[in-house]
């Protein structure tokens, strides 16, 4: 049996990552309480024949502290039971959030505790601090609409045989803040930068005109070779692990030229030896 655990702040996303399972063929389960997982669980596992193989469960704040405090020997106590366990949890800037309250006019989970609405992502945040630190797979969707949600649920949690690393590789810009959702970080602002040719400054990492400028220089091939050199060296190390899932993000000052080209160039050699690799490019608009 697999068992998926969706989790994460209210307004990230949890009911469309829960829809997609459900389309997957994914039995679902919405805001079960912490408390009462181990007996869900106990139920699905000794029915004869059993009911389900594939189950999702939501799981949000309203578990409450002590529940919370619990998380990490309930997992331990499922994971003996010998069922594939993945611990999803959804992330999102504050102001992404604000933002999106705002615009449905739904009412965040724990608002009835009398605080305002920052401060009541924030206690969420803290209360779901054992979850999130248990999560295989963190994603970050302040950048996404719904549809790109979906798709990065299908790419990295469905689409993934169980054996293999899951590896994600996106650029970002710095100026719109570090990725939340990351494994490593690279930072190529040292790289020439395309934005200041006239020609070059509103294309993109993927334009041949930009990948000309950047091959022409030394120092671009050389930052290319240490990144995939120091990847292609570690990632077994992980692999050893059993890790699912990995999350590499490489960032220049906008996240348009220098970033989106090694990215492009890290992924075709990665998924060349071959990797599970997938491509983002989270501020390429």
């Amino acid at each position: 049996m697999k068992l998926v655990i969706v989790s994460g702040l209210s307004g990230s996303g949890k009911t469309v990552a829960l829809h997609t399972l459900e389309d997957a063929g994914y039995f679902c389960v919405d805001n079960l309480p912490v408390g009462l997982l181990p007996d869900f669980i106990n139920k699905m596992t000794h029915s004869k024949p059993a009911l389900y193989d594939l189950i999702a469960v939501a799981i949000d704040a309203r578990s409450g502290v002590d529940d919370m405090d619990r998380f990490d020997d309930i997992i331990n106590e499922i994971r003996e039971l010998k069922i594939s366990l993945k611990i999803l949890f959804l992330t999102s800037d504050i102001k992404k959030l604000l933002s999106r309250f705002s615009e449905t006019r739904r009412k965040h989970p724990l608002s009835k505790r009398g605080l305002p609405l920052v401060e009541v992502i924030q206690l969420e945040r803290v209360l779901l601090n054992n979850i999130y630190a248990s999560a295989d797979l963190i994603i970050d969707t302040t950048t996404f609409n719904v549809h790109e949600l979906r798709q990065t649920i299908i790419t990295r949690l469905l689409s993934s045989t169980g054996a293999d690393l899951s590896i994600l590789i996106q650029s970002f810009g710095f100026k719109h803040g570090l990725p939340a959702d990351t494994d490593f970080i690279f930072d190529v602002r040292c790289l020439p930068n395309p934005h200041w040719e006239e020609r070059l400054k509103l294309l993109t990492g993927k334009d041949d005109l930009v990948i000309q400028y950047l091959q022409s220089f030394t120092e671009v091939n050389d930052m290319f070779d240490s990144i995939s050199g120091f990847l292609k060296t570690w990632i077994p190390s992980f692999e050893k692990e059993n890790r699912s899932y990995m999350t590499i993000s490489v960032g220049c000052t906008g996240g348009r030229h220098r970033s989106v080209y090694l990215v492009e160039k890290i992924a075709s050699e990665l998924l060349q030896v071959p990797y599970n690799a997938s491509v983002h490019h989270r501020d390429l608009s």
